[in-house]
């Protein structure tokens, strides 16, 4: 599974070569809701993880809040010696549509 923000994979760079990002059995489950389903609580997702495991270099995480019309994820946390990743803020209506037609 891709994870594209402005046409950019935002978890392959973090990752690196042979890392993995999300699963889509992971991000978009059968029978649950998404863990990239924004709320006001918001919540820590883990998007990838490097080649050597996140045990040993970090994993690549968000965390994703609402806040009102908008979902911002933010606060990343990247495997060891990666740059650190902008947040981003999404309209709230069109990303649940897009988690909602992903999860579908």
């Amino acid at each position: 599974m891709r994870l594209l923000i402005d046409g950019k994979d935002v978890v392959a760079e973090p990752v690196g070569e042979g890392g993995r990002g999300p699963f889509v059995e992971e991000a978009l489950p059968a029978n649950s809701r998404s863990p990239l389903w924004a709320t006001a609580e918001g919540r820590r997702v883990v998007l990838g993880e490097p080649e050597c495991t996140g045990g040993c270099c970090g994993h690549l995480s968000v965390f994703v809040r609402r806040h009102g019309d908008i979902v911002e994820w933010s606060d990343w946390q990247v495997p060891e010696g990666e740059a650190q990743l902008p947040a981003f803020h999404f309209e709230a209506r069109q990303y649940d549509a897009e988690v909602t037609r992903a999860s579908a």
